[in-house]
């Protein structure tokens, strides 16, 4: 008997999980049993990272460790580099380049592989993805390419990769607590995408390539930047009447508003709005203005529709914040998310069923010869 389920999959379940979850409407997120903003607020990143490779936190010694393993996997082997180049110049963008280099690390099905080689796969991809993102991007500007340091944590990495220059110490921890904050959240389209190509047995590369292919879109990860130009488009608290109104009324979405899950708050940009206002800017005080007066307006125009900041809004005023160019700011995201994709691909890995939905035909009927009507 076929079943049909509502558009876009809404509410419908499909697994368990043993990673995390979402309350959309109390506003709350957790990785395991652990809230992910305390841990954002509390943890390094590296110890979030090895929660969810692992299934629990660190003791202070194997957190040690495990920064010192991941460091030293970032170092991309010479075939990647050869192509880096060649894909800079392509003209594609970041994710597409990521995709197209990431596609070249051997990684063994997962279905006949040991848990043991599906993790280190794992690990190799995560560590490995900044530090192709952070070359295409120096290509792509006619620089050198800089080499990852193996004495920085993974979000001073990041910046110093990009820029060459070594991080303050809030600029990475404002890096940090973001990437925390957004290595996973829920059963997203892109954590789908990698837990379908995942039941198929497939290999972890397969499984990221894929999921940043879904992630590229601009209602997923695509959106940070685009935030950010609402506020260019706006440009003074005067126009911020005038420019959402004409919005709505042409039936567009404003965003770094609105999720598809919270009828709250997004606690992801409660968060980051804090991390921005410890280190205040024009920016950041524009943006606090036009984030109170579009959420009044958004509640005068679309009474009942609970529409708040999301983790975009404030996420493209915490990475200008940091000097991380807009055209960065969702490869920025796949850095973090690259390892929940990876978690759920593990862990969808170990069910053996194939995820095969069925799709019911709505076009013309079907010519069917008499001869093979019986």
């Amino acid at each position: 008997m076929l079943i049909d389920a509502p558009k876009g999959l809404k509410d419908v379940v499909v697994t368990t999980t043993l990673i995390g979850d979402v309350n959309g409407a109390a506003g709350y997120y957790h990785y395991r049993e652990h809230d992910a903003i305390e841990l954002a607020r509390t943890r390094s990143f590296e110890d979030v990272w090895f929660l969810f490779v692992e299934g629990r936190l660190p003791a202070p010694d194997e957190s040690a460790l495990f920064r010192a393993q991941t460091a030293a996997l970032r170092e991309l082997p010479a075939s990647i580099n050869e192509v880096l180049p060649a894909i800079a110049r392509s003209g594609c963008t970041a994710l597409a380049g990521l995709r197209t280099a990431l596609s070249m690390l051997p990684s063994q099905p997962m279905w006949d592989a040991p848990m043991a080689s599906r993790k280190a796969d794992a690990l190799r991809v995560s560590a490995m993805t900044p530090t192709i993102l952070a070359a295409l991007h120096r290509l792509k500007l006619g620089l050198d390419p800089v080499n990852p340091r193996v004495d920085l944590s993974t979000s001073a990495n990041w910046l110093y990769m990009l820029t060459a220059l070594e991080p303050s110490t809030w600029t990475s921890r404002a890096v940090e607590q973001y990437l925390i904050a957004t290595i996973d959240h829920g059963f997203n389209a892109s954590t789908f995408t990698a837990r379908v190509v995942a039941s198929a047995g497939a290999d972890v590369v397969s499984a990221v390539t894929a999921a940043i292919g879904t992630f590229s879109g601009p209602l997923h990860g695509g959106a940070p930047d685009r935030a950010l130009e609402s506020l260019d488009l706006i440009g003074t608290p005067g126009n911020i009447d005038a420019w959402v109104r004409e919005r709505i009324e042409q039936g567009d979405r404003i965003m770094g508003f609105g999720h598809a899950v919270y009828k709250t708050e997004d606690p992801r940009a409660r968060l980051l709005k804090e991390i921005a206002l410890e280190n205040p800017t024009p920016l950041t005080e524009f943006a606090v203005t036009v984030e109170r007066r579009v959420t009044e307006l958004l509640e005068e125009l679309k009474p009942g529709r609970q529409l708040y900041a999301n983790v975009e809004f404030y996420a493209g005023v915490v990475m200008e914040q940091c000097g991380i160019p807009r055209e960065m700011f969702t490869p920025t995201f796949a850095c973090s998310r690259v390892i929940g994709w990876c978690a759920n691909a593990l862990e969808q890995s170990e069910d053996t069923k194939i995820i095969r939905p069925v799709a019911r035909y709505t076009g013309p009927p079907p010519k069917i010869a008499q001869s093979r009507i019986k």
